[in-house]
């Protein structure tokens, strides 16, 4: 996957505001708006962009209550590690999991409307299987940073 100087440039534009028009990102991207969307097209077709989202405040719609759950597994054997990436994806609960190195397998960004909520949740999703070892939960008390945003590297000039 390759992109140059203006991708760059756009890709920053569209991570900080993607509702804006292909007309202004063009203009702030020093395009016009049909070269814009030709790129915009190619980026997401080859997974550059991977998708267009808008972040919801898990407070406003009825989730306040967050946390990060570090999961350990019983075994690490590609059929268990397997099984609980598709645990992940179907939970609504999860809003992100990560397969990660050092002390956990696993660390997922979760919501639930109330703490009794999220022990029926645990109860469902960690306690009813046997592979899992350990679930150690983090109660996140004020969300500092959101966002997707990555740092773009803009490609040097041939």
């Amino acid at each position: 996957m390759q992109y140059d100087r203006i991708d760059a440039r756009i890709l920053e534009i569209v991570q900080k505001n993607n509702r804006l028009t292909s007309e202004v990102i063009g203009e702030m991207a020093g395009l016009s708006a049909t070269a814009c969307q030709r790129r915009l097209k190619r980026l997401r077709s080859e997974g550059i962009i991977e998708a267009d989202v808008s972040i919801v405040s898990p407070k406003a719609v009825g989730s306040p209550i967050q946390m990060l759950v570090l999961v350990s597994l019983e075994r690490e054997r590609a059929d268990i590690i397997d099984r609980f990436k598709k645990a992940i994806k179907s939970s609504v609960e999860v809003v992100n999991g990560f397969y990660v190195t050092g002390d956990a397998d696993f660390v997922l960004y979760i919501t639930a409307r109330s703490m009794e909520d999220y022990e029926q949740f645990t109860r469902r999703f960690f306690y009813a299987t046997s592979d899992i070892k350990t679930v150690k939960t983090m109660v996140i008390v004020d969300r500092v940073k959101v966002g997707f945003a990555v740092p773009i590297e803009t490609p040097l000039e041939d």
